[in-house]
């Protein structure tokens, strides 16, 4: 089968829809598909087209074999008209992209943004061809409960716009329980329309190994007990209560560092709140690749997942708490939903209610003092994800669920 990805993210940018997408499209590969994107010029988290595509407005390029096309975009950040435009510009500027690529036998929309389904809708009636709308996030709703779009006309046409998008596709794909049930019990969709294809984690990268030691010394961070927090620095993570953390135990535990690696639209403000706080136990790294991220998590104690408080992230599954769990690490997980309740069945971790900065202190203090416990939570995680979410399993499972619904087996 040939698979036509259309994503306004992609590798080389880093953050969890490009990991995922990337997983995806190799397992895919490997199983005999054939796989081409269409993808934006890179620019996220940062908001700036990397340098190497600056003053291009179309490049095609080969990603590990995978055909891939480059549009140019409106590059930004954050919220707001600013953010409306990045993600309306691209979805103009796709049409560019699909035109170029080859027929395919299905349209995989990745979203959000949820303007993408317009292009995607078009070139799948153009090919006649099924659209897959794969659903990352359930935006509207998303933008309206965290209190970042108030409009009432403008939350109108996005709902409307979403409807429709559901309407229109042949299937839409949920990566979590949350995202299903609510297709299905709240948006109205029939059962046998919706496709599930949950987040994984490529075990073989992540994985139980020896502390890198040059890198810790190279970092200052020998004879530290590490928390990674690996992954966006976004408004929906609610990061404060890891600052507010570490400057509790920043008198108790001189020990204990706090560590963040990644990009996104509330870090500055977030290494702001560190520094007058003046948290001498918090260090932000840059963005850097899943192999570096791998390397740090050998020399950790615990890997760090926040979210906000809010009824929103019932059905969220954050990708870095696999990453954690699959390189042997417990979870401290900040929040509620089916995060939490993965980590405490896969006995995986420790979950403290969100925003409670004293909890999560407390959580820390508990790994940080008991590492035999530690162990055996990482332990357990790392089985669990040996035993449910491996890429290949995953894929394939997949691959079974959209040959059954086409009414011809596997795909």
């Amino acid at each position: 089968m040939r698979f036509l990805f259309l994503t306004q993210y992609f590798p080389p940018e880093i953050g969890a829809p490009q990991v995922r997408l990337a997983a995806l499209v190799r397992e895919l590969i490997r199983l005999g598909h054939e796989v081409e994107v269409v993808t934006a010029l890179p620019n996220h988290p940062t908001g700036r087209i990397f340098p190497e595509y600056r003053g291009k407005w179309y490049a095609r390029e080969t990603w590990e074999g995978v055909p891939v096309h480059r549009i140019w975009l409106y590059a930004s950040i954050g919220a707001g008209t600013r953010r409306v435009f990045n993600y309306m510009s691209y979805t103009f500027t796709s049409l560019i992209g699909l035109m170029c690529a080859k027929h395919p036998d299905y349209i995989f929309v990745e979203s959000p943004p949820l303007f993408l389904s317009i292009p995607g809708w078009v070139a799948s009636r153009i090919w006649q061809v099924p659209m897959i709308f794969n659903v990352a996030d359930l935006w509207p709703d998303s933008v309206r409960d965290l209190g970042l779009m108030t409009n009432g006309a403008l939350l109108k046409l996005a709902y409307w716009l979403e409807a429709w998008s559901y309407r229109k596709a042949a299937f839409v794909n949920a990566v979590t329980e949350g995202i299903r049930t609510t297709l299905v019990n709240h948006k109205g969709l029939p059962i046998d329309k919706v496709l599930f294809l949950p987040n994984g984690v490529d075990t073989e990268l992540f994985r139980s190994r020896e502390p890198d030691l040059d890198l810790q010394e190279s970092l200052g961070l020998l004879g530290k007990k590490v928390i990674l927090y690996a992954g966006t620095h976004g408004f929906a993570h609610g990061l404060e209560v890891a600052i507010k953390a570490a400057k509790i135990l920043e008198s108790q535990c001189s020990n204990i560092q706090f560590v963040f690696i990644g990009d996104g639209s509330e870090k500055a403000r977030v290494v702001n709140m560190a520094q007058t706080m003046d948290c001498n136990n918090v260090r932000f790294l840059d963005p850097s690749p899943p192999s570096y991220i791998a390397r740090l998590y050998s020399f950790s104690i615990a890997g760090l997942s926040t979210l906000q408080n809010n009824p929103l992230f019932e059905g969220t599954r954050p990708v870095k708490i696999f990453s954690a769990m699959a390189s042997g690490k417990p979870v401290i997980y900040s929040g509620a939903g089916e995060g939490a309740r993965l980590i405490e069945s896969a006995k995986a971790g420790l979950v403290v209610p969100p925003g409670d900065p004293e909890a999560l202190a407390e959580a820390v203090r508990n790994l940080v003092n008991n590492l035999s416990l530690a162990e055996e939570l990482g332990r357990n995680g790392r089985r669990y994800v040996e035993e449910n979410l491996s890429w290949s399993a995953l894929v394939s499972d997949w691959l079974e669920q959209l040959g059954e619904r086409r009414g011809g087996g596997a795909a």
